[in-house]
């Protein structure tokens, strides 16, 4: 028996460094994360206002407002599932929620509320439309 040596190059199916290729993202999730970690930072100016007005103890203001940006940032990868796109109006809530503190938080809530709205129904019929013309998931019409 002789044996035979093995075939040169990387395997069928992965990238030169030995990957597999990359999941193709939808737009719908693309955007939406987008909108998430834009929140994310965000938050980092919140919680550096709400600690220099003086409206929550600093060790509060700076551990909770670490945490808001641990959880939108983890959000923010589970956007390819429909429980992620609820936590992500969780987290919109919760946005909404920080005018509490201190209320122009209201008109910044508001306005990445409209844009993840706009991101969620346009990025949806994105991926409905390139499903339609090249095939793949959702392609159920």
């Amino acid at each position: 028996m002789t044996a035979t040596p093995p075939p040169e190059g990387p395997p069928a199916g992965t990238r030169p460094g030995g990957r597999r290729p990359g999941r193709r993202r939808g737009a719908a999730e693309s955007l939406l994360s987008i909108v998430l970690v834009l929140e994310a930072l965000s938050l980092f100016f919140v919680m550096l206002v709400v600690n220099g007005r003086d409206l929550l103890p600093t060790a509060v203001a700076f551990g909770g407002g670490f945490a808001a940006i641990v959880v939108v940032m983890l959000v923010s990868r589970t956007t390819r599932w429909p429980w992620g796109i609820a936590l992500g109006w969780v987290v919109q809530a919760g946005l909404v929620a920080c005018g509490l503190l201190d209320p122009v938080m209201y008109v910044v809530a508001a306005l990445f509320v409209a844009i993840w709205t706009y991101c969620l129904i346009k990025g949806t019929q994105l991926d409905r439309l390139n499903a339609a013309r090249y095939g793949g998931p959702g392609d159920a019409a």
